[in-house]
């Protein structure tokens, strides 16, 4: 089915339904807008985040410690 028959075939079948049941579908439907639009805002942080700059400085940076300054070591 193509995404405008599949909107006809929903809508066909809302007309149906009581008003308390078209609420319910609804909330689901403005549910999975929410839920898209957090993972795009998400995502687009992760980009961001990713291609920041903001601390290229301390890949340069010397280790000043390694494992062997452990006093304890745990596994």
């Amino acid at each position: 089915m193509t995404r405008q028959n599949l909107i006809e075939n929903a809508l066909d079948k809302l007309e149906k339904l009581p008003d308390i049941k078209i609420e319910e579908v609804s909330d689901f439907a403005e549910f999975l807008l929410k839920k898209i639009e957090d993972k795009n805002l998400t995502e687009g942080i992760r980009t961001l985040a990713t291609n920041s700059t903001s601390y290229k400085f301390l890949k340069d940076e010397e280790e000043l410690y390694s494992t062997k300054d452990l006093k304890d070591v745990y596994k």
